[in-house]
């Protein structure tokens, strides 16, 4: 089949299939503060990470969202690792909570202190990654119209990862079993044993 996105169901199916194509994503499990020092927690499906050097990462914001307003005041927020023994409370934290109310309390997480940032860090997740934000691109359409849609960009300053995740000098990213967001309400999540590894051609660069 071929669907021209421009135009409102043209696929034809029961629901839009593009968040289906575009998986599975990584979470961002973002922790921002306000000026007034309420606390936020919520996830980000359209996070990734966008330079090793200086390390920096991105989410987008679909309308303005007490994450963004928050991060925007304090020029700060947490990148907290969305694992499968955690997945209940992502999704709690996904609901629409009243601005100020504190997801984490909510959601029955306990909070750690950040060592160089103010927002905490979520205390059972196995690694957090404490940013400064660099900048929030808004987004318009190819005709220049103006979408609600908003990019932030933080720089990672800090970095807390659960020492019983690194083996033989190497961060397990299976063994934390991190989920993944799919289409519609599906996720997807790995292990250490469906872990495989390939060398790039000579001269490849990093990814």
């Amino acid at each position: 089949m071929f669907y021209d996105a421009r135009k409102k169901n043209d696929h034809g199916l029961p629901h839009d299939p593009f968040k289906a194509i575009v998986a599975p994503r990584p979470i961002g499990w973002i922790t921002s503060m306000s000026a007034a020092g309420e606390i936020n927690l919520a996830p980000y499906s359209w996070f990734n990470g966008v330079s090793s050097q200086p390390p920096m990462v991105m989410f987008s914001s679909e309308q303005r969202k007490d994450s963004l307003t928050f991060i925007e005041e304090t020029k700060e927020f947490v990148c907290n690792f969305a694992a499968w023994e955690l997945r209940e409370q992502v999704n709690q934290t996904s609901a629409p909570f009243p601005r100020g109310v504190n997801e984490m309390e909510k959601c029955g997480l306990k909070p750690a202190p950040s060592r160089l940032v103010r927002p905490p860090r979520v205390a059972a997740s196995p690694c957090a990654l404490e940013c400064k934000w660099v900048q929030t691109v808004s987004l318009t359409d190819y005709e220049g119209r103006a979408t609600d849609r908003h990019v932030v960009f933080g720089q990672v300053i800090g970095v807390y990862i659960d020492d019983r995740f690194i083996r033989d000098g190497l961060l397990n990213t299976g063994s934390m079993r991190p989920i993944m967001r799919a289409g519609y309400h599906d996720y997807y999540s790995t292990t250490e044993e469906l872990r495989f590894s390939m060398r790039r051609p000579a001269g490849g660069g990093q990814g």
